[in-house]
């Protein structure tokens, strides 16, 4: 017996010894440590480091303190320096704001009243080092060089955790300071009150690219504060409660009895009162907390499952699954009330409402993603978008903090609206939608006033013309879908017409969209598909007519019929990601990038390109583009994504791609089927179902589908609805080294 007692008790070590390494196997739940949040926060990916859970309010995470647009989320993998660590961030954007409420722990006095020019001023920053930098789902670490601290961050859903570890017998003491900023953002009035031994409160206003941004905080610390140090724009006030444009205060603590101090945040955009009621009311048990956000993320990374023997794609894809449950952040205070730009407070008590909402990005497959990985969540996504709507009667374009930014082209608030009622997504008012979705495509800004004109805009009249005749196409005919399904015929023959908006813009004689004046005859000249002139002076939005020629997935098949045949259509597609990268031009926009030949990955007009070779007839230059694109743009180091991140949808493609669907017209409630890369893929449903990928022989040169089966049926088609999916079963796919050029073209 007690042999068979030390098999057992041996064969249980073992297992605990394998649960704990990074080889999981399919039953296993603790997914968080595929992730690396390290995975974009160098090269261009501009995604941050710190702690938050599944669409939380709060980002608390490193800010090196550098004013440029690697830094936008505030932290770059190339600096070695850190000013403090604020608590809210923009995930993989290319704009420069937030960065709100920065605290910073030290362990000697500074001079908070010296006027700073410059990082290099900062009396406060510190040295750290990447070996003793540790970052994971829910949780960051870093020791400072300088001061000699540990510090700590973990986060709930509205309460950012700080625990600072000093060095025995260091003085300890927190800096504050309320006018810390980076890039674009620039606090204009803000304050800190000492409410008892333990309590601050206080508030930072700001303009930037929010412009009306107002951040209400309170922060309560595990042991009393026994002295402090007060200052408004540059001047000592001897008092409990200062004002001004830049606040700061350094708090001092005993460093008798024990070294940690801890510290619990939370925020508000209405009152100090709502921040308050948002503070977590739990103890300083930072593990509990830490563990609690590890639960929450396990959860959400276990909607899809995924089996591959090559860890390095179950780390990517657990990173991109990461990436695309930090956006949009919820913005409503625990009682439900928000403030919208104009000051207005707002009570809603049945949704959560949402902020960064970065729609040009993510309504091409981030937004549809979370009709799978989060629908419970999206109603409320639309119903924030829907109460923007109120404001101004237009639908929202990019929004951060209830700001209207009008960044990026198009209204793609609309597709998602759209994609999310024809998923299937209860808890919004359809009417109320269609008519928001109409009032904003009727109205006349943004140069929708030439676009009812001309039909198209002319070149000469607005810059970007090309890319917004476009989109506001595409936009166009996500109303008429709308408008047909809520029975409004007229509508849907109106919006429809207007979505051939592409026509007029089609240069038949080179095979590219291109500037039209408003004579409706002469082309924009001269003319090279390679040119780039970032943002001004230029037809494209951040990028060339080779990238932007190809957006008119709600009628991929009359588009190639412009092009004249499949066979041309193909041809060109094909010279695409073949063609030399070079990009001409003096003004070269940045987000040009992930270049191949002149598709570029980098930025999001190009996602959708690859999957246009299924309606061409050639679905296995889809298979190969896709695999292509999968195995070169992503990587598990911290230069691992080849352009923004952009909250979440430069993720989404690669979970969507890596599983062999894509969402090429995103609103279409349809998938493009690509190349799956894992031997089997599970998506839990609601309602217990499951949705089940497998990829037969599947290998990094098997990637060409050599047959597929839908529940046992043979299938013979390149897309699959979402509707299908919902249904549950199992889609088995037969891979090979070879393209079966028969697969795919009975799409009946």
């Amino acid at each position: 017996m007690k042999n068979i007692a030390l098999v057992v008790f041996t064969a249980i070590l073992l297992a605990n010894c394998k649960s704990n390494s990074d080889k999981i196997n399919s039953n296993n739940e603790d997914l968080i440590h595929f992730v690396d949040p390290f995975i974009g926060t160098g090269g261009h990916g501009h995604t941050y480091p710190g702690a938050t859970v599944p669409f939380g309010m709060l980002q608390p995470s490193p800010d090196n303190g550098i004013s440029s647009w690697d830094w936008c989320s505030g932290y770059h993998y190339s600096d070695s320096i850190v000013a403090g660590f604020s608590q809210l961030h923009l995930s993989g954007t290319g704009i420069g704001d937030l960065a709100d409420i920065l605290f910073m722990p030290i362990n000697k006095q500074v001079d908070l009243t010296l006027k700073v020019t410059s990082r290099d001023s900062l009396p406060y920053k510190s040295g750290y080092n990447h070996d003793n930098e540790k970052a994971s789902p829910g949780y960051y670490q870093v020791f400072l060089n300088d001061p000699k601290i540990n510090l700590e961050l973990t986060s709930s859903e509205r309460t950012a955790f700080h625990k600072y570890t000093f060095t025995k017998n260091d003085k300890q003491s927190v800096i504050i300071d309320l006018g810390f900023a980076i890039n674009w953002d620039k606090a204009t009035e803000s304050g800190i009150t000492i409410e008892n031994e333990t309590t601050i409160s206080g508030y930072r206003f700001s303009t930037g690219w929010a412009k009306n941004q107002k951040v209400y905080f309170v922060a309560e610390f595990s042991k009393p504060i026994s002295k402090q140090d007060l200052t408004a724009d540059g001047k000592l006030i001897k008092s409990n409660a200062v004002k001004g444009e830049r606040t700061a205060a350094q708090l001092f603590f005993d460093e008798k009895n024990t070294t940690e101090l801890g510290v619990k945040i939370a925020l508000s955009s209405v009152s100090v009162a709502n921040a308050k009621d948002n503070l977590d009311q739990s103890n300083f048990n930072f593990e509990k907390v830490k563990s609690a956000a590890a639960t929450a993320w396990n959860t959400a990374l276990s909607t899809i499952k995924v089996e591959t023997p090559v860890d390095s794609l179950k780390t990517i894809f657990y990173t991109a699954m990461y990436h695309a449950q930090l956006a949009p952040v919820t913005y409503s205070d625990k009682n439900g009330q928000f403030r919208k730009e104009n000051d207005q407070i707002v009570t809603d008590k049945n949704n959560t409402t949402y902020s960064t909402l970065s729609l040009w990005d993510t309504f091409r497959a981030e937004n549809p993603l979370l009709t799978l990985l989060a629908p419970d969540r999206v109603s409320g996504m639309v119903n924030s978008m829907l109460v923007y709507y109120e404001t101004k009667k237009i639908l929202p374009v990019w929004t951060l903090y209830a700001n209207e930014t009008n960044t990026m082209t198009g209204y793609h608030s609309i597709p998602v609206i759209l994609n999310a009622y024809k998923n299937g997504i209860k808890g919004f008012d359809a009417e109320k939608a269609y008519q928001a979705m109409k009032t904003t495509m009727m109205q006349d800004e943004r140069g929708l006033n030439f676009y009812k004109q001309y039909g198209f805009i002319p070149y000469n009249l607005l810059d970007e013309s090309v890319t917004i005749t476009l989109e506001y196409a595409y936009d166009d005919w996500c109303v008429a879908q709308m408008a047909k399904a809520l029975g409004k015929e007229a509508d849907y023959q109106f919006f429809l017409n207007r979505s051939k908006a592409y026509q007029h813009l089609f240069d038949s004689k080179t095979g590219f969209m291109r500037g039209k004046s408003a004579d409706g005859k002469s082309w924009n000249e001269p003319f090279d598909p390679k040119h780039s002139n970032h943002r001004e002076h230029t037809d494209y939005t951040e990028g060339n007519a080779w990238q932007h020629s190809w957006f008119v997935p709600h009628n991929v098949d009359e588009f190639i019929s412009l092009h004249g045949s499949k066979e041309v259509f193909a041809k060109r597609l094909e010279q695409l990601f073949t063609e030399s990268s070079e990009i001409t031009g003096n003004n070269v926009s940045a987000d040009i990038s992930g270049l191949i030949g002149q598709y570029a990955h980098g930025n999001e007009p190009s996602h959708h390109i690859a999957y246009m070779f299924n309606h061409a007839d050639q679905p296995w230059r889809t298979q190969y583009w896709a695999r292509h694109i999968l195995d070169t743009q992503y990587n598990t180091t911290p230069n691992g994504l080849s352009g923004n991140e952009d909250c979440g949808q430069m993720s989404a493609w690669y979970i969507f791609s890596s599983l062999g669907l894509y969402p090429m017209n995103p609103a279409s409630g349809e998938y493009e089927i690509g190349s799956p890369i894992f031997e089997k893929t599970t998506i839990q449903l609601q309602g217990g179902k499951t949705f089940v990928i497998e990829a037969e022989n599947v290998s990094n040169k098997n990637f060409y589908i050599q047959s597929a089966t839908l529940n046992g049926v043979p299938f013979n088609k390149t897309a699959i609805s979402h509707q299908q999916l919902l249904q549950g079963g199992t889609l088995h796919f037969v891979m090979g080294s070879e393209p079966n050029k028969n697969w795919g073209l009975k799409n009946n």
